[in-house]
């Protein structure tokens, strides 16, 4: 009987582990203060079509020194959850300048 909960256990820790990622990218030599701005870019039919345009660079507002965060944050998962039967997902893209 313990070693079925124990898998189980181990499986949806796996599962809720995996879910958060994240891509850093660090322009010039990196954000120097801390104004941060967020959108959220939205994907059709699991990820293969892009909805909305975010642009980093333009986010940046012109500084030569920031960086770009993009993640599927917990929000990103929550929000998948029910929109996901239409296949329709996100995540946020964050710059750091």
């Amino acid at each position: 009987m313990k070693k079925p909960i124990a898998m189980i256990l181990v499986l949806c820790l796996a599962l809720m582990a995996g879910g958060c990622m994240a891509h850093t990218h660090i322009v010039g030599e990196g954000a120097k203060g801390g104004i941060v701005e967020q959108e959220r870019q939205w994907y059709a039919l699991w990820g293969l079509i892009p909805i909305n345009k975010v642009d980093a660079k333009e986010m940046a507002k012109g500084a030569k020194d920031y960086t770009i965060k993009t993640e599927q944050s917990a929000l990103d998962i929550i929000i998948n959850i029910a929109t996901g039967w239409a296949t329709v997902y996100s995540r946020t893209v964050e710059v750091k300048r």
